[in-house]
């Protein structure tokens, strides 16, 4: 199943929703963090290739999410209150501006201090543009801020389809689960 059924994301959709997840997660557990001298260390030096490495998967994957979700079909929004739909919008839509400032900042941050994106297998990419000392700072500081916001966001998001499920008991959680799952729909009288 490529294209979304009535009532589930298709399969693409959800493979690209949970590997974005999963990569945000390691991404951030190997974030190597602290001032610049700690992030560039030696000691940290595969937790920073690690993260860098993931940092550009998420980039990836957000663009391709994107391109596919202008062409996928999505199931229909479930009855709720307006402000409750407009919230899932305005959340979904942070979410996807994250993924994509995140690795923006981290790049165009590491460049500006003067430091390539060090890649797994020892790929680095050098600076395309000459370096600003203290706006790259800025944009670290940033990149940090934004991964710390993306973290509690995605967990707002977890939370909510949650509520979904168990309060509300609608199908919002089982949209974006595969059909083999044993999840089964929420007891709510249908």
């Amino acid at each position: 199943m490529v294209k979304s059924s009535v009532d589930r994301y298709g399969s693409i959709s959800q493979l690209l929703h949970w590997c974005t997840a999963i990569v945000v997660l390691i991404a951030f557990l190997y974030g190597p963090g602290g001032s610049e001298q700690r992030v560039y260390s030696a000691t940290h030096e595969f937790d920073r290739r690690l993260h860098e490495t993931l940092g550009l998967c998420v980039l990836a994957l957000t663009v391709i999410r994107l391109l596919w979700k202008s062409i996928a079909a999505r199931p229909g929004e479930p009855p709720a209150p307006p402000l409750m739909i407009m919230m899932s919008k305005l959340v979904q839509w942070a979410l996807y501006l994250l993924l994509l400032a995140l690795p923006l900042t981290a790049i165009a941050g590491a460049w500006l201090e003067g430091h390539p994106l060090t890649l797994l297998a020892g790929t680095d990419v050098q600076p395309w543009f000459g370096g600003s000392h203290g706006a790259g700072s800025a944009l670290a500081t940033l990149h940090a801020w934004l991964g710390d916001t993306i973290m509690w966001l995605a967990g707002f998001h977890a939370l909510a389809a949650l509520f979904h499920h168990i309060v509300i008991k609608d199908d919002v959680l089982i949209t974006m689960l595969p059909r083999w799952l044993p999840l089964g729909r929420p007891k709510n009288g249908r």
